[in-house]
This record gives structure tokens, C-alpha cells and sequence, in this order.
């Protein structure tokens, strides 16, 4: 009988929101929004606990953001300072097992099975590595504690900021079971409104669905909803992959057919992979875009230079000219999105200027 896993997802509480509040005193306790000013096209990268009151969130324009908290404090990222403090939480981590899969600066999987410190106890060393972490950098971190990394990841965010939650082997398959679709990993908010259209609102529902059924409504994902909604998921962690491309893609709740407003959705998912791509410290040379029309064709249109993808506004003009090598304007599109690969390190693009994604 194989061992039962032990996985913990650690997830930093508002990370650069918290690093900014710790080295500057005089934003604790405020409304602190990291991203873009309020009077540019920026988005919110993270805001404090305290901004989150009034309802802002990751993601959100910051000109939004703005309106929703008008005494908010805006600053632009410092990603040298964020990336210091990963650096710091990364080797804490590696302190304790090599198993370590990076999902970002701010959160990370470990398998910690068989290992012996802390009498085996994945809890333990949950609770000691929230506590190093604090003691080094002077940040919180939640912990989520279980036999995969689904619910390891679920069970981070349940008790946050400062949080540690445990879901046990015995618990897993009913917490499944309960959760909303909406709070599946994996689950964004178009499929989510296709699975309430299907009559699907819990893993229990989910659970009631046969295989087939989720496949042809889902595709590949569905033997994956089909796993996660019994509490399965066998994804091992993976050490430090190396990174080929990012991208990100939004499928809509009605078809599209002016390409101007495509590209201003085109314009917006990049913003958002760029802002990763800044966050990784890393260089694109190729941009891609994927469309799937209505009647779920789907191409790409790819664009590789010598040089780096390094300027916003210039790589904005290229959507452009990818979007014009396709049918859009004449046939309606249900799905759009941006991929930037061919990445390099930033260290080793010495053409490369310093990107103002902000």
C-alpha cells in the first residue's frame, strides 16, 4: 500500500502589500494598493487587508479601485524587494524538504512525506515554517495541510491572513463534496456559469455526473473536475520547473463580434501575463494569440523578434496587427487569449529595458 501524501501549499497574506507596509511605517493599518495609478490603464497587482474592505481586489483597474476607496495609498511595485523576500521564504522551505514547486513569488507546494523532523508531522512543520518565515522577513504566511495539492491549496485560503488549516484523508472526499464550484481551483467564472446551466452548483453535483458526461461538456478538464470532486488528485509537486511560456485566456458569456472591443480584452489579458512575466524577472521574445471562434474553431497567431517583448505600448501595437490575421469581423468569438514565450532571463537580455507595466 503506497504512503499517503503530505502536501502544504504556503500562500504569503497580501505579499507585496505586506512587504510595503513592513519597510514603510507609515502605510500600516491604511488602505495600500500596489499597481498602477489611478489615472493610467495599471491594475491592481495586490492590496492590503485593509484596502480589501471596500471590496478591491487583485486584478481590478486601478482607476476602479480609485472610486471604490478614493483615500487609498497607490504605489508602484518594488520587485527587487519582493523578490529578496521569496528568495529568503524559498530556502526557508528547502530547509525542510527539496520538494518544492514554486507556483509564484508569494506561494508555493512542498511534499513533506516521509520526512522525519517535527515527528513527521506535516501540521508541525506547517506551524514551524509560518513561524521562521516571520521571524526572517517579518511577514505572515497561511498554511494549508493535506494528502494532495487541490485541497492543500483550498485549505490555505480558509483562514486567512495568518491562517493554518488541516484537511485530512478521512475529511477530504465530503469537503469536496460541499465546496461551491465556484471555489474549485481550476473552475473560472464561464465554466462555473455552465456547470449552474447544467444544474451543477457543488462537488456533490459534480459527483452525481458521469464521466462522459463532464468529457463531452468539458473536454480534457472533465476527468479532472471529476477527480477533484471526489477528493482525488494525484499531481505530484515538482521542483522548480523551468518556465516556457505564460498566458492567460477568458472565455465570454456571450460571443463577441466587434474586434475592438477583442482587442481591448486582448490588451488586458496581456497586461496581466506581462505583469507575471515582470514578477519571474524574466523576457519574451514571442507573443502569441489564441482565438476560438463560436463555432469552437480555434488558431493562433504568433510573433517572435530578435529582440525582447520589453515595451508595453509597442507590444500592444503588435495584438493589432496578430488580431488582423484572423476572421475577426466576420465571425463571432466566444474565447480569446495571450501567450508570451521564447523567455529568457531579464540578467541575460542585455538589449532589455526595465518594463513599465504600471
Amino acid at each position: 500500500m503506497s504512503q499517503t501524501r503530505k502536501i502544504i501549499h504556503i500562500d504569503m497574506d497580501a505579499f507585496f502589500a505586506a512587504v510595503e507596509q513592513r519597510d514603510f511605517p507609515e502605510y500600516r493599518g491604511k488602505p495600500l494598493i500596489v499597481g498602477g495609478t489611478p489615472d493610467s490603464r495599471g491594475v491592481v497587482a495586490t492590496c492590503s487587508y485593509e484596502a480589501r474592505r471596500f471590496g478591491i481586489h487583485s486584478a481590478m483597474p486601478s482607476a476602479h479601485a480609485y472610486r471604490l476607496c478614493p483615500e487609498a495609498i497607490f504605489v508602484r511595485p518594488r520587485f527587487d524587494a519582493y523578490r529578496e523576500a521569496s528568495n529568503q521564504i524559498r530556502t526557508i522551505f528547502r530547509a525542510f524538504t527539496p520538494q518544492v514547486e514554486p507556483l509564484s513569488l508569494d506561494e508555493a507546494y512542498l511534499d513533506v512525506t516521509g520526512i522525519k523532523c517535527c515527528e513527521g508531522s506535516a501540521t508541525l512543520i506547517a506551524i514551524e515554517i509560518k513561524t521562521r518565515i516571520l521571524t526572517k522577513t517579518r511577514l505572515t504566511a497561511s498554511a494549508g495541510v493535506s494528502y494532495n495539492k487541490f485541497l492543500a491549496k483550498i485549505a490555505s485560503d480558509i483562514n486567512k491572513p495568518d491562517g493554518l488549516t488541516l484537511i485530512s484523508p478521512t475529511q477530504g472526499p465530503s469537503f469536496a463534496a460541499n465546496l461551491e464550484i465556484g471555489r474549485f481551483h481550476g473552475i473560472g467564472k464561464a465554466t462555473e456559469k455552465k456547470m449552474q446551466g447544467m444544474g451543477i452548483y457543488t462537488g456533490a453535483d459534480i459527483k452525481k455526473c458521469p464521466l462522459k458526461m463532464l468529457q463531452a461538456a468539458f473536454g480534457k478538464a472533465g476527468h479532472y473536475y471529476y477527480q477533484i470532486a471526489r477528493g482525488f488528485d494525484d499531481r505530484p509537486v515538482v521542483n522548480e520547473r523551468k518556465r516556457k511560456s505564460l498566458g492567460t485566456e477568458t472565455t465570454f458569456q456571450e460571443d463577441l463580434s466587434d474586434p475592438a472591443i477583442m482587442l481591448k480584452h486582448l490588451e488586458r489579458l496581456l497586461h496581466k501575463v506581462s505583469e507575471r512575466l515582470s514578477v519571474n524577472a524574466l523576457n519574451a521574445h514571442t507573443l502569441t494569440i489564441k482565438v476560438k471562434y463560436a463555432d469552437f474553431q480555434q488558431i493562433t497567431r504568433s510573433i517572435t523578434l530578435t529582440r525582447p517583448l520589453d515595451n508595453e505600448e509597442e507590444t500592444r501595437s503588435l495584438l493589432s496587427q496578430l488580431l488582423e490575421k484572423t476572421e475577426v469581423g466576420k465571425r463571432r468569438v466566444r474565447l480569446l487569449g495571450t501567450t508570451l514565450s521564447s523567455l529568457v532571463p531579464v540578467s541575460t537580455s542585455p538589449q532589455s529595458r526595465q518594463q513599465e507595466l504600471w
